[in-house]
Formats: C-alpha cells, sequence, structure tokens
C-alpha cells in the first residue's frame, strides 16, 4: 500500500523496530504545538515525539511501529499527529487502545492502526510486524504472535488505497 501524504510504501509484514509508549499519550506528545505551522509529513516527522522522546525522531527509521497502551492519541482531533508519524517513517501504530478520532484520522490518512489488548508485551526495540488481513501482531524478537482487532473491510480499503482521499478518486475515477 502506499501513502499518498508522504509519498512512500507502506509494508506492514516485514519487520520493524517498535517504538514503545505507555498510556494516555496525546496528540500534543505526538506533535507539539509550536511545529504545527507545516503540513509537510516530512517535516512534522522530523519533530514526532520532540519532548516525549527527543530521540525518536533523529533515530526512527522508515518501517518502524509506534506501539501505545490505553488511549492512544487523545486530545485534539488535530490530523497533523498521525501526519507526523508518517512523515516520520512510521509503517503502523499497534495500541491497546485508541482515542476514537485519532484512529479514524489514522485511516483516513491510509496508516495502519490496530487495536492489539497484548500491546503492552512488546518491549521497545523489539522487531514486529502486523498481519493486518488476520488481525495479528509478530514480535520476533520474542517469537509470540498477539491477536488484533482486523479492521473492517471498508475501512482496511482507504488504508490500501492510501487513505481516504485516494479511495475517493479512485471511486469517482478521477485517479
Amino acid at each position: 500500500m502506499t501513502d499518498a501524504d508522504a509519498g512512500r510504501d507502506i509494508d506492514t509484514t516485514e519487520p520493524g523496530r517498535a517504538w514503545t509508549f505507555g498510556d494516555d499519550i496525546d496528540t500534543d506528545q505526538i506533535i507539539p504545538s509550536r511545529f504545527l505551522v507545516s503540513s509537510d509529513p516530512a517535516e512534522l516527522g522530523e519533530h514526532a515525539f520532540n519532548d516525549l522522546r527527543p530521540e525518536f525522531a533523529p533515530n526512527v527509521a522508515d518501517g518502524d511501529f509506534v506501539v501505545g497502551g490505553h488511549n492512544f492519541g487523545s486530545g485534539s482531533s488535530r490530523e497533523h499527529a498521525p501526519i507526523s508519524l508518517l512523515g516520520a517513517g512510521i509503517d503502523g501504530i499497534v495500541a491497546q487502545s485508541f482515542a476514537r478520532i485519532f484512529f479514524r484520522n489514522g485511516i483516513n490518512l491510509g496508516l495502519p492502526v490496530l487495536i492489539c489488548p497484548d500491546a503492552d508485551r512488546i518491549d521497545d526495540g523489539d522487531a514486529i510486524s502486523l498481519r493486518l488481513d488476520e488481525g495479528a501482531v509478530v514480535n520476533h524478537t520474542a517469537d509470540e504472535r498477539y491477536d488484533a482487532d482486523p479492521l473492517p473491510e471498508f475501512l482496511q480499503s482507504l488504508v490500501d488505497r492510501g487513505g481516504l482521499e485516494p479511495y475517493t478518486r479512485a471511486k469517482l475515477g478521477t485517479e
């Protein structure tokens, strides 16, 4: 699948590094408001988790994953938070639960998000991959597999197309 905004291919089946975070990570922690002068994914990605984990942006690699606890993405409904993660190179987010608006913003932008009750079993730095069609997270480091809530078919089709905008263009035949 392709992320239209970040201009790169997303492949959740290839292992990437897990960047773990706890509960109640809000959108201001994902992208501090002082960096909201742009909506360019690459520029926002340079400041993702700037205050919470300053080492994140300089060290994250394309194909890495963010792993959260409960209530990931709470706070404001700004799309800049998932855009910054796409711009940083994140290929998906796994969390025990998401704030509803963040979850849908991620889907609308083509960012795979999975609810996984066992996300807390993933350690920072573990190599993980996502099996979106199966609703599973594979922890290659621990040699474990965790069940996740698969996305409904319609939401998966949005992610597969790269988000709501490319999906709508395809439906309208204006690609």
